[in-house]
This record gives C-alpha cells, sequence and structure tokens, in this order.
C-alpha cells in the first residue's frame, strides 16, 4: 500500500449497520440513484448560496450541474457535480462516520450565522414569510436534502466499490479520493494519474456496479429512475450528455406567470390524459406548514369504485424530489379523483426518507389542502354555474361521500346538488331548494329512487306534486346516506316522503298544479264491503305482506308499500345488499279506496265475493306495486301473471266490440 493511502475503521459498528441499510431499509434498488443525486442537488444548493453571498469559489465560471455516464465495458457508473466538494477531512467525517450529514451541519451553521439576504436568492414573486418564518439563509438550509446522512450509503445496495473524488470550492486543498467496499473500513488518498482531471470542482462518485445489477448502466434504465424520482431537481442533469430534467416544477412558478397551455401539459405529463383539465388549484402555503401544491380536477370521469379503489392521492414531493407516487394521507378519498403534487420543505422523514417518521405534518398538510379545495369548488360554484354541472356531472357521485368527513361536511353541504321535481332533468343545491320552500315548511323532502324516471311515477310523490312541494330526487345509493348524517340544513330537517304523515301536509293547500278527479263518496254498504274486501287482499297475500290498510297518502296511485320500520325503500335495500341478505322483507300494503282501480274491483267484489279473478286483480295490482317499489320477487311469475290478465282483458273487449 502506497505511503500517501491511509485507511480508516468505520464508526459504529458500520459494517452492521450498512448491511441494514443495504439490504433491509429501502424497499428497491433504484432508489440510490436518487439519494444521489439529492445529495448532488444539495452540493449545487450550497455552491449556489455561497455565490450569492458574494464569496469567491474554485472555478466560478463552471455551470451548476449534475453529468452521469456508464462505462459498460468496465462495469462503472459515474456521476458528477459541480458544487460545494469536500475536503479530505469532510470526506472522513461525512462518509466515515454513519449518519453523520454534512448538509444537517451546514443547515445549523446558516441558522447560527443569519445575515443579509443573499441577492436573488427567494425568488421576487415568492409569498411573503410568515413572522414566525426562519430567515431567508435558513429557510435555503433547511431545503437542503439527505439531512441524515445514509442516503450516500444506499450506493452499495448496487455497487460493491465506490470511489468518491471530491474537490473543495473554497480554499486551496488539494483533492483527495475516498474509496470503500462497504465493509469494514475506507481509505482516502490523492488523485492519481486521470483521476485528478476528473474534477475541477465538486464530487465525481466513481460505482463499480454489482453483477446482478448491470441494469444500472443501461441509459434507458437510469432516465426511467431520474424522470420518476428527480426530475424536478433545480439543476441540470445530463446523462450521456443528454439533459433528463427538462419539465419544469410547475408548482414552484408564481401563478400570475403560468398559461392555460402550461398547466395542460404538466397535467398530461403527470396524468398521460390528453384532455386539457377542467380546472386547476395552484396552492402556495406558508403556515401552519410551508408547502406548494398543483391540484387538478379533471375533464374526464374517473373510476375509483373498482381498479382504482385503492389508487388516490397526488405525488408527495420533499423539496422536488418523489417521495411517494399517490399519497393518500394528503387527500381523503371523496376527492380521489384529483391530480396533482404537493411539495413540502418541512417533510420529517426516517432514515430512508420512504417511510414518514410522524404524520403531523402530512395532516396539517392534508387539513389545508382540502379546505382551500373546498373553497375553490365553492368559488366555482357561485361564479360559474356551468363549470361547477360539469364537475358535479363528472365527480359528484364521489364527492358525495364527503358526508363522511365529520369536519368538512357541513362546509361542504352547499357544494352537494341532486335531482329535483323542480329541476326538469337540471341539478338543484340545498340552497335554491331553501330558498323556494313554503312559509310553514320544515323539511327538505327527499325520495330515493333508481333513476330519474322512476322518481317521477313513484305513488308517494302524487301528493307532494298537488301541494306544490319540491322534492329532491336521490339517485345514488350515497345520496340517502349524506342526507342522513347531514340530519339537518338551514334548520329545515331531512325527511323522506315515504315518512310523511298526512298531518305533515296538512298546513298545505292543493295548488291545483295536478289534476284530481272527483270521486264519488262511498255508501255505508260500500264501505262494510270495502272491509271485507280488505281482509280478503290480506287472506290472498298472506305472509308476503305485513298488513293491508286503507291509505290517506295517496292521490293517483292505487295502492303504495310502506316499511313498518320507517326505512325508506332504498335504505332497506341498501342494508340488505350489505348484509347479503336477499330475502324481501314483507311491508304494509296501503290502499288508495278513492283510485278507479280499486273502486272497479270493489264492483266485482260486491257482485260476487267468490270471483276467481280477484286472487289475480290483487296478486296482479301486488306485483306491480312491489316493481314501484324497486322488488322482484319471482321475475318470471310476475310475467305469467300479467300476461293471462291481458289475455282475459283483451277478450272481454273484443266480446264488448263484437268483434
Amino acid at each position: 500500500m502506497a505511503d500517501n493511502v491511509r485507511t480508516h475503521k468505520f464508526k459504529a459498528e458500520t459494517k452492521k449497520v450498512l448491511n441494514i441499510l443495504t439490504h433491509s431499509l429501502y424497499t428497491n434498488r433504484e432508489i440510490f440513484l436518487r439519494e444521489l443525486l439529492s445529495n448532488a442537488s444539495d452540493a449545487l444548493d450550497k455552491l449556489r448560496f455561497l455565490q450569492n453571498k458574494g464569496e469567491s469559489v474554485r472555478a466560478g465560471d463552471l455551470p451548476l450541474e449534475i453529468r452521469i455516464s456508464v462505462d459498460q465495458e468496465k462495469g462503472l457508473l459515474q456521476i458528477a457535480d459541480t458544487g460545494l466538494g469536500m475536503t479530505e477531512k469532510e470526506l472522513i467525517d461525512n462518509l466515515g462516520t454513519i449518519a453523520k450529514s454534512g448538509s444537517e451541519r451546514f443547515a445549523r451553521e446558516m441558522g447560527e450565522a443569519g445575515g443579509k439576504t443573499p441577492e436573488g436568492a427567494p425568488p421576487q414573486d415568492a409569498p411573503a414569510p410568515a413572522q414566525d418564518a426562519p430567515a431567508p439563509e435558513e429557510a435555503l438550509a433547511a431545503r437542503l436534502i439527505g439531512r441524515f446522512g445514509v442516503g450516500f450509503y444506499s450506493i452499495f445496495m448496487a455497487a460493491d466499490a465506490v470511489e468518491v473524488i471530491s474537490v473543495p470550492a473554497q480554499g486551496d486543498e488539494a483533492p483527495h479520493v475516498w474509496a470503500s467496499d462497504g465493509g469494514g473500513g475506507f481509505s482516502v488518498r490523492p488523485p492519481e494519474g486521470e483521476e485528478a482531471a476528473l474534477c475541477s470542482r465538486g464530487t465525481v462518485i466513481r460505482a463499480r456496479i454489482k453483477a446482478d445489477a448491470k441494469e444500472f448502466l443501461e441509459k434507458r434504465r437510469l432516465e426511467s429512475i431520474i424522470r420518476k424520482h428527480s426530475n424536478f431537481l433545480s439543476f441540470p442533469i445530463f446523462l450521456e450528455g443528454e439533459r433528463i430534467n427538462t419539465t419544469p416544477a410547475l408548482w414552484r412558478e408564481p401563478k400570475f406567470s403560468i398559461t392555460p397551455e402550461q398547466y395542460h401539459e404538466f397535467y398530461k405529463y403527470l396524468t398521460y390524459d390528453e384532455t386539457p383539465p377542467l380546472d386547476s388549484i395552484h396552492l402556495s402555503v406558508d403556515a401552519p406548514v410551508q408547502f406548494n401544491a398543483l391540484i387538478f380536477i379533471p375533464a374526464v370521469a374517473q373510476d375509483l369504485f373498482s381498479h382504482q379503489q385503492d389508487r388516490w392521492g397526488p405525488d408527495l414531493y420533499a423539496s422536488r424530489v418523489l417521495i411517494e407516487r399517490g399519497n393518500k394521507e394528503l387527500l381523503p378519498q371523496y376527492l380521489g379523483f384529483l391530480k396533482g403534487v404537493v411539495d413540502t420543505e418541512d417533510l420529517p422523514l426516517n432514515i430512508s426518507r420512504e417511510t414518514l417518521q410522524e404524520n403531523t405534518v402530512l395532516r396539517k398538510i392534508s387539513q389545508t389542502v382540502v379546505k382551500q379545495i373546498l373553497g375553490h369548488l365553492e368559488k366555482m360554484a357561485l361564479e360559474d354555474k356551468d363549470k361547477y354541472a360539469s364537475f358535479w356531472k363528472l365527480h359528484g357521485k364521489y364527492f358525495k361521500f364527503v358526508f363522511n368527513d365529520y369536519l368538512n361536511r357541513e362546509k361542504a353541504a352547499p357544494l352537494l346538488r341532486f335531482a329535483s321535481s323542480s329541476s326538469e332533468g337540471g341539478i338543484v343545491g340545498l340552497d335554491e331548494y331553501v330558498d323556494r320552500v313554503k312559509p310553514e315548511q320544515k323539511d327538505i323532502w327527499h325520495l330515493a329512487a333508481p333513476s330519474l324516471e322512476a322518481a317521477r311515477v313513484n305513488p308517494h310523490l302524487s301528493r307532494f306534486r298537488r301541494k306544490g312541494l319540491e322534492v329532491l330526487y336521490l339517485l345514488e345509493p350515497v345520496d340517502e346516506f349524506a342526507l342522513e348524517s347531514l340530519g339537518k340544513y338551514k334548520d329545515l330537517t331531512f325527511k323522506s316522503v315515504e315518512r310523511a304523515e298526512a298531518k305533515d301536509l296538512e298546513p298545505f293547500a292543493d295548488t291545483g298544479e295536478e289534476e284530481i278527479s272527483a270521486v264519488q263518496a262511498l255508501t255505508d254498504s260500500e264501505k262494510t264491503d270495502l272491509g271485507q274486501l280488505v281482509e280478503k287482499i290480506r287472506a290472498v297475500l298472506g305472509e308476503q305482506i305485513q298488513e293491508v290498510r286503507l291509505s290517506d297518502r295517496l292521490a293517483g296511485s292505487p295502492a303504495v308499500l310502506v316499511s313498518p320500520d320507517g326505512l325508506s325503500s332504498s335504505m332497506e335495500k341498501l342494508l340488505k345488499v350489505m348484509q347479503k341478505d336477499e330475502a324481501v322483507t314483507p311491508k304494509i300494503l296501503e290502499i288508495n279506496p278513492e283510485h278507479s282501480l280499486l273502486r272497479a274491483l270493489l264492483r266485482i267484489y260486491r257482485h260476487d265475493s267468490g270471483n276467481p279473478l280477484i286472487p289475480e286483480l290483487v296478486r296482479g295490482l301486488f306485483d306491480n306495486v312491489l316493481l314501484l317499489d324497486g322488488c322482484v320477487n319471482d321475475a318470471g311469475l310476475m310475467a305469467d301473471r300479467s300476461l293471462r290478465l291481458m289475455d282475459k282483458a283483451l277478450s272481454w273487449y273484443a266480446d264488448l266490440l263484437k268483434i
């Protein structure tokens, strides 16, 4: 061994620690490139900081950049930066001790130094710092990545030998070479031969790639890693002479300087969606946590209930470096259709950067982002109703799950939209409904149905139409859960029309909007026979119903099914699906004695109570009421009964016409 080569042993049982770092701490080996590029970016940041302070540096005309090259024949990967560089002592201190970081020390020193803001350090358009915000020097230092000082050692996941050639940017100290195989120690020596020409300033890392990691010598593989993790570093990254990171970190730019075309291009880069986004939300926040975010509302519908149900959330960055794709902690699932990025400089990471030490910072960011998004949607709903209608059509079925967000659901309630008996196919908000309520009205009435057409023919609706009372149509299963969870809105109680009693509608006069045919009152004899007919219906239907009774809730329909426990039909069906219960629960059958169909059935019964047609008519009536209620016991049996009744009806009609 040459005299000028000095060997050192790693401290802190480094062999064991390195084994943990390179085999257990990181989930995949490609992370090493992210770590080395982040360290290189730190070194360049430090140098730029010194230059902005007016300090002289070695080779001051060198551009601030990172260059990557490979030698496949020798199995070498080289990463070079023109940053701050390290002296011999710094090489020993920073690379010889696990978890000791030059960035950490630099940040601490800058925090202690204070001083005047270097010219051009923070952008002129940057938001004003909070009163308790750190000084610009501290803020710059806080952005530096690699505070735990272990990212460098991740290189040993892919390499069996590493050399670090470093030339300090300040002072006149000669360059030195740090070398190790990741075992028990390392050596430090002056450069030899061509090594001295490899670096004029900064650091060059030369890694001999392991036999089972040759993929990291392929340009395409390296390029994909750079684009995935380090594409938004603020310094140029060249791979074999070609610049890779050409897409700007748009979320770091001032909003007023960005065009819609730039937003679209970035959205396309982020999502591979060629359709321009419906809208964008650009945030720059200083308190309670400092972060930047760029959130997009897609202009195409998402599918979050199937293959994408576990994939949502914006990409999480720390100082422009990707930490996690689709972080679920940043947005609740009801906003899972949104796309975008969140970048913070206050993110506490564990030593591998892959798992957050704690979620406090993320929770604060999430609360702020959600609040800003809801505020943006509120403004859109007020100022651009057409755009908001498009948003609701695309994403409303997911947004309705905001009822699970106890912190924000009341704030979000005005953003909910529903079809309505007064909307003529459009949608209305709760505020619009409240503006139209009658003076005596104490409830917001709603009706759950599988479709708009089904809602309009629901037998419960006729008396509300007669009274001129608006009813919200709940066409999605989640709608009823949402309103039940809210309970009230502006002192009005949400209430299903199926639970409406006659006394609830007594204060409201008939509006004449629905024509009501005059029906002759029943005689005492007819009333007696009607009671007997009710018993006959109960006997025919048997266990399919709980009870048969005369209705005071029907106007234009012959009969309706009523739940004995107050649940709406849709809620009952939804609960049964959740409980995997396929049985049809018997309900109360209410009949309308003023309807022409019941009057005709009564006449047949009074003429011949034993007429075999009566049971068929009762079952046919019950079949249709079941269908209106959304239940089908036996479709084949229903169809057969309907066809037999049609056959008899047509035969009688033909005989009547004598054709």
